[in-house]
Order: structure tokens, then C-alpha cells, then sequence
């Protein structure tokens, strides 16, 4: 079965998984829902907790919104933990600093 026919895997979020090398219900069982979510972080995407969720509620074949208060506290602290031991990179700047260099009409 392909991520984008998973439960709670819409278009978008089965575009991230395909580009961070998650294409089946397969995969995404070997790596887990935290692990899959930090390889969509790590690939710089920004998904929000909903990504994390639904792919829990995927692996469990519920609705997201189904999840106890405690799965997703569970959820959140293994992310947390995995970040903290190899924290994201900080986005770069987008380009390089900007110099000026202006030429005068008299050729001085």
C-alpha cells in the first residue's frame, strides 16, 4: 500500500514521505511515526504536529483525532528526545551578503 493511500496521508503529506524515501505503509512501519516525522523535519520540511498525528493514526489504522491526549504527549516527548540528542540544523541565510559597488561618470 503507498503512503498516499494510507488513512489520514493527504497529497501533500505523501509527497514528503515519497521524498524522504517513505513510499508504503511498509517502510513507514520499520521507521514509526516519530521517525518518519524527523526525517520529514530533517529534509526541511515544516509539517506541523498534524503530520506527526495522522501518521500515528495511519500505523493505527484510526483517525488522527482519535489519539489519546496521552499518545500524543507520548508522541511529542520521543520527538523531542530524538531532537535534543541531534538537534535540526538552522536554516542557512538564503544568499550571500550583498555588496555595492558603484561606478562614477567621470571615470575618476
Amino acid at each position: 500500500m503507498s503512503t498516499l493511500q494510507l488513512r489520514n496521508i493527504g497529497p501533500k503529506s505523501a509527497a514528503w514521505l515519497r521524498q524522504v524515501g517513505l513510499r508504503s505503509r511498509e517502510e513507514l512501519l520499520a521507521i514509526g511515526s516519530v521517525g518518519a516525522f524527523v526525517k520529514v523535519r530533517r529534509a526541511g520540511f515544516k509539517p506541523s504536529l498534524n503530520l506527526l498525528y495522522s501518521l500515528e493514526g495511519a500505523l493505527l489504522d484510526c483517525h488522527w483525532q482519535d489519539l489519546t491526549e496521552a499518545q500524543r504527549s507520548a508522541l511529542v516527548q520521543d520527538y523531542e528526545a530524538r531532537i535534543a540528542l541531534q538537534p535540526l540544523k538552522a536554516p542557512g541565510p538564503a544568499s550571500g551578503p550583498v555588496r555595492e559597488h558603484r561606478l562614477d561618470d567621470n571615470n575618476d
